[in-house]
């Protein structure tokens, strides 16, 4: 009887011992998994620029809709007229910025506020230093080769992760007001020598009747007629690539093999640009460049230019930049004399 009780009695203990080793390991691994989760709903509520755009609310219902229209434009544009799709070559990712940091990748397209953007990118990505102005970076440093990361830099695997996951952004402009602007810009400036060395004397040498000695040194007096006919010149895209300032804007960033997730405007270029930072969460950090030139090229200026280009060319231009005009919801010009 009494090695019953024993029995009982070393048989309680045990296992009193038992259950308060399972809460001890318990109670100790308790903090563990709770603090892990806390880390993961850390993340998860941390979202990317892309979560933000798709699945967020922070932004402007209204302005929302609007980027939706433009993708839906956008990728019906592309199913009506592209006909062969390709894969993506990393010369195709050449204009393409990326921003690690906050997940985003830009492709910048010149004379469409690209320099304010590039600026804005280098403030973001900390190829600025400490400084957080981006009117303060000089223009001709935005455009260095090497301040910002370009796509093609990357590996394909790394390259398709970030297509994946990045929110993906683009700027555009009616395509002969950019088109204007280029020319403005690279033939009628003092300042710009390279150009007309590089492609004024040669625009001179084939398109002018009887060149003057110093047209075809300097190059420095192309018409806006002349550099019509070198555009759509057969021999101009045979030779080489048109210069990136007035290369066609599917060339350069390949809107129906990239899907890019916001199309912004110069047309409305404060509203979009701050629509973008809205969604990135860097609005807090830095402000996107308010336009003060009033020198800028608009629809009655671009007119004006077209009025002396017989229809015949107008309309072989057109062509040139038919895609541009089809795949970003732009009109054709009222100012077309061949419509």
């Amino acid at each position: 009887m009494r090695r019953a009780r024993v029995t009982r009695a070393l048989f309680a203990l045990c296992l009193g011992c038992f259950i308060m080793i399972i809460y001890y390991f318990n109670s100790s691994l308790k903090p563990a998994s709770e603090s892990q989760a806390d880390r993961s709903s850390g993340q998860k509520s941390r979202r990317s620029p892309l979560q933000t755009l798709y699945e967020g609310d922070q932004v402007e219902s209204a302005v929302q809709a609007i980027h939706q229209g433009r993708r839906e434009l956008l990728e019906e544009a592309c199913r009506a007229y592209t006909r062969k799709r390709r894969v993506l070559i990393p010369e195709d990712l050449k204009h393409i910025i990326v921003d690690d940091q906050h997940g985003l990748l830009y492709c910048y397209v010149p004379k469409v506020a690209c320099t304010n953007w590039k600026r804005v990118l280098m403030v973001l990505t900390g190829a600025s230093g400490a400084q957080r102005d981006p009117l303060a970076i000089p223009a001709n440093e935005a455009h260095v080769p090497g301040n910002l990361r370009m796509l093609s830099e990357f590996s394909t695997s790394q390259i398709n992760q970030r297509l994946r996951s990045y929110l993906k952004f683009i700027f555009v402009r009616e395509p002969f007001e950019r088109l204007v602007s280029a020319y403005r810009n690279k033939f009628t400036r003092s300042y710009n020598t390279a150009f007309h060395k590089r492609y004024g004397t040669k625009i001179v040498r084939r398109h002018r009747v009887a060149p003057e000695p110093e047209a075809l040194e300097k190059g420095n007096d192309v018409s806006f007629e002349e550099f019509v006919y070198y555009l759509v010149d057969p021999a101009t895209q045979r030779e080489e690539p048109f210069n990136e300032h007035w290369e066609r804007v599917h060339s350069l960033c390949h809107p129906c093999l990239i899907h890019y997730d916001v199309v912004g405007k110069y047309e409305t270029l404060e509203q979009d640009s701050r629509y973008v930072l809205q969604v990135a969460g860097v609005e807090d950090q830095v402000s996107f460049p308010a336009s003060s030139k009033s020198t800028r090229t608009t629809g009655d200026m671009a007119a004006q230019f077209f009025h002396n280009i017989s229809p015949f060319y107008q309309k072989r231009l057109y062509n040139l930049y038919r895609m541009d005009f089809l795949l970003f919801n732009y009109s054709m010009p009222t100012y077309l004399k061949f419509r």
